[in-house]
């Protein structure tokens, strides 16, 4: 027994035998388990699942059948391995958040995306939805090869016609050995696009392509932050990208609180565990100013909520969060996937390049099969006519046959016909004798020879072909595409160049005596005649009114300046555009750096920066000073000191001005006007102000009686205008030449601007104005008025002044804009922090004003011509 024991044993090298049968091992699983096609994006028990749906005709116009039958006939038919593995693959198809354009539907509990698993196959019913029909289209036609199953008795698909770019659509992830695959979904509407575009011009490289598939379309939505990454993917087959949920601020209307709420959160992200690591991160400190969490998602959507206490600052609040929760991660792309059955790391333009190559395959199998089948009905079609013609001898012929054999050699003998043609002549129905059939016969031969003809011609010309191939695309894109769910952002590193995706629009930024902020597009505030009531300009809370207001427009930086003399800068786009009912976002939520108890007291738009341009500020009690504009450049949200205040003083307004006149003698030097409350104004050189640093008072321009508690009401540059516009309080205003207003040095007392009454009341701001301009005047009781300021009949300075807007007894004048809708569209932009040549440097500045109001924002010069002493912004 022994020695016939050993005399069988082989002998084998222990290293070799390991190394071949794990290399064995690591194909089976790369090929038959973890990786997809390129062509149907199917890994094989997907599309054995499929396939034995399509058998069991499960298709979406019949009932539901137990996902156990579908379980059990993918088991015992194609499918060797465990039950689970079927039934958790089944379950995947059907899970709206998991594939972007669901393959199965599902009925009853198939999971959920806190985790849930779903119900026993013995509980569930599935039956296939409307996008798998498209992958099996035509599969009855010999479009692909079919294979033996594990034990030859049955055969099945080695792949799926697949009409849509499955792979690509609905993504695939799969772990092999020493490789693995994370292929991200996509919006159906832009792949098709992209392969329409690869249709018409084959050479179209990865760049043009990227210019129609916007990038991932996940099914959950969220947000993709940058694009760099995601392209870099595309074209080498690799790339990582960052998701974030998507978060709107909004306002508990009970508690009056700031509440976060999560819609939107990155894909294949569980949101049970995630509502559970934002407690941990709250319970450890590392998100602070959260007061509540609540997970109030139903089946309408995602819900969670955050509630943050009274000063909490929204911002900050929101970076913790990205930074220590799941509400940011990553997401890896590994374009792999099985070409002719080799594992291979595939660009964009690759996977789209097989798509249609196999398109082209099953379309042209398709294509024979339709010519073979037509030919073949139009053989027996003949022997029909042959039949039809002689009529009377073929009956003759067959009542003298013994038998059926005896028939049909007899005709195939007598008229020439074919076995196939006789057999079909033995089968024709008498009703087929009348003339009505014979005519249908007649026109069904001839709609075959058409039909021949054409697939004939199909098959010599592959532009055709791919013609067709288009066409099924265009169809499907009409019947399945939808709207995309990922929205995609740039990423915080790359805000500068976010103008190219931001469309530049005029819009109005204010400011309430509260601090509440907003922007809203100018189109929101309509125009109306002087001397009108006005209509109801803002949503504000009782004893809130609106202290400053900008027209200005979204590529603007904008410098805000508050009662410490502090400055803040933010790109108009930056802050959150609401509803005019809406009261905005509070300042300390936009500019981190911001106190409590301080409040913004003036806006100034600038639109780029350039060593020929300073910035000019005015202080309640008359002082100005000037500095270079560069020295602002590296401003962020937490703000620096812009000058230094004298207790009791504010700001009144500031301007942005061109030093140009110092380089070309030609251009007249820069002049400005302050004016008083109680109606005194004087007219002064800026040449007459020295440049100093951020940190200094200014210098004095005009004496005004502080006992009786005048203080200065307007600052206006001279340039940005032809006349002086000034208002009071009580809402009267009139419009003076800029000829009344003589230069004279700082220092004096000034000159009268208007006779002022009681029933008049003070000066409350003053403005620039050209005839084309436009003036928005607001009230603290919200109350807003925008109007052509040449309306008001020209008048000297001691005019009385006439109605700019009707007004309450109660209520008061609180901020004034002039609108300027000038800006040629081939100046708006990007804009390049470092400035331009100061030729061709044009600044959107402000003309100053009063702690009352803010500063126009006329826009560039239309004509393009920077000679002049001063660039208004």
């Amino acid at each position: 027994m022994d020695k016939v024991f050993f005399d069988k044993l082989i002998p084998v090298e222990i290293v070799k035998e390991m190394n071949e049968s794990y290399i064995d091992y690591s194909m089976s699983v790369i090929v038959a388990r973890a990786l997809p096609d390129v062509r149907d994006g199917l890994k094989p028990v997907h599309r054995r699942i499929l396939y034995a749906m399509d058998n069991l005709r499960l298709t979406p116009d019949r009932p539901f059948k137990k996902s156990a039958t579908i379980v059990g006939d993918v088991l015992g038919k194609y499918h060797p391995h465990g039950d689970a593995s079927v039934y958790d693959a089944l379950v995947r198809l059907a899970q709206d958040f998991n594939l972007r354009y669901p393959l199965v539907e599902g009925h009853g509990n198939f999971g959920s995306i806190d985790g849930d698993s779903a119900a026993a196959y013995r509980y569930t019913e599935a039956r296939m939805d409307r996008m798998a029909l498209e992958l099996l289209a035509d599969i009855d036609k010999e479009t692909v090869d079919m294979v033996d199953n594990f034990d030859a008795s049955l055969k099945e698909p080695s792949v799926l016609p697949s009409r849509i770019p499955n792979l690509l659509v609905n993504g695939s992830m799969g772990i092999a050995v020493g490789m693995a695959t994370n292929i991200p979904p996509h919006n159906l509407g832009e792949i098709i696009d992209a392969l329409t575009c690869l249709i018409d011009n084959p050479d179209a490289d990865s760049e043009e392509l990227l210019d129609v598939v916007q990038g991932p379309d996940f099914p959950t939505g969220g947000i993709i932050m940058g694009m760099s990454s995601c392209r870099e993917a595309y074209m080498t087959g690799k790339g990582v990208i960052t998701m974030r949920a998507k978060i709107s601020i909004e306002e508990n209307k009970r508690s009056g609180r700031t509440i976060l709420v999560v819609t939107e959160i990155p894909y294949q992200l569980n949101k049970a565990r995630l509502v559970e690591q934002i407690a941990d991160r709250i319970k450890d400190k590392k998100v602070a100013h959260v007061t509540d969490l609540r997970d109030e998602s139903n089946r309408d959507g995602i819900r969670i909520v955050l509630e943050l206490s009274q000063n909490a600052n929204v911002q900050l609040v929101l970076n913790q969060l990205y930074k220590h929760t799941n509400l940011q991660c990553n997401y890896g792309m590994i374009m792999l996937a099985l070409v002719n059955g080799e594992p291979k790391l595939l660009s964009l333009r690759d996977m789209l390049r097989h798509y249609l190559d196999h398109r082209m395959d099953v379309v042209t199998r398709r294509t024979r099969f339709d010519l073979g089948k037509s030919k073949a009905r139009l053989h027996i079609l003949e022997g029909l006519r042959t039949a039809l013609d002689n009529i009377d001898e073929v009956v003759a012929t067959i009542r003298a046959s013994v038998d059926n054999r005896e028939a049909k050699s007899l005709l195939m003998e007598r008229f020439g016909l074919s076995e196939i043609q006789s057999q079909a002549i033995l089968e024709m129905q008498l009703q087929r004798l009348t003339g009505l059939q014979r005519s249908r016969i007649d026109e069904e031969y001839g709609e075959l020879v058409e039909r021949i003809r054409y697939l004939e011609g199909l098959l010599a010309d592959e532009h055709a072909m791919l013609g067709v191939i288009r066409d099924d695309l265009v169809m499907i894109k009409e019947k399945y595409a939808d709207a995309r769910r990922t929205e995609i952002r740039r990423a915080s590193a790359e805000i500068y160049g976010l103008e190219d995706i931001i469309p530049e629009t005029d819009v109005v930024v204010t400011v309430s005596s509260s601090g509440y902020v907003k922007r809203m597009p100018l189109e929101a505030y309509k125009l109306q005649k002087r001397g009108g009531k006005g209509v109801v300009g803002a949503g504000l809370k009782e004893e809130d009114y609106i202290t400053n207001v900008c027209s200005t427009t979204t590529h603007n930086h904008l410098f805000f300046i508050t009662n410490r003399g502090k400055m803040f800068r933010i790109k108009a786009y930056e802050i959150p555009e609401v509803g005019r009912q809406s009261k905005g976002t509070a300042s300390v939520n936009i500019f981190p750096g911001m106190s409590q108890d301080e409040r913004i007291e003036t806006i100034v738009p600038v639109r780029r920066f350039s060593e020929d341009l300073e910035l000019v500020i005015a202080t309640a009690r008359g002082y100005v000073k000037k500095t270079k504009l560069v020295l602002y450049r590296n401003l962020n949200k937490n703000g620096i000191i812009a000058i230094r205040l004298n207790d009791g003083d504010g700001i009144v307004g500031a301007s942005v001005i061109s030093n140009l006149n110092d380089l070309n003698p030609a251009v007249p030097d820069n002049e400005f006007i302050v004016i008083s409350r109680h109606g005194r104004c004087i007219r002064f050189k800026a040449s007459e102000v020295r440049n100093m640093g951020r940190n200094a008072a200014g210098v004095m321009t005009i004496k005004m009686d502080e006992d009786d508690g005048d203080e200065l009401a307007a600052f206006l540059s001279v340039s940005s205008g032809s006349y002086v516009m000034t208002v009071t309080s009580k809402g009267f205003a009139v419009r003076t030449p800029l000829s009344e207003y003589p230069t004279k040095g700082r220092r004096g007392k000034g000159i009268k601007v208007m006779n002022l009454t009681e029933e008049k009341g003070f000066i409350a701001a003053a403005r620039m104005v050209n005839d084309d301009d436009e003036v928005m005047v607001m009230s603290r009781d919200g109350i807003l008025i925008r109007t052509n300021p040449s309306q008001l009949p020209d008048g000297g300075r001691y005019r009385m002044g006439n109605v700019f807007m009707k007004m309450k007894d109660d209520d008061v004048v609180s901020a004034v804009t002039v609108v300027r809708i000038s800006v040629p569209m081939e100046n708006k932009g990007p804009v390049s922090p470092d400035g331009a040549d100061p030729e061709a440097l044009v600044a959107e500045m402000g003309d100053g004003g009063s702690g009352l109001s803010g500063d126009s924002d006329p826009g560039f010069d239309p004509d393009g011509d920077s000679s002049g002493s001063e660039f208004d912004a």
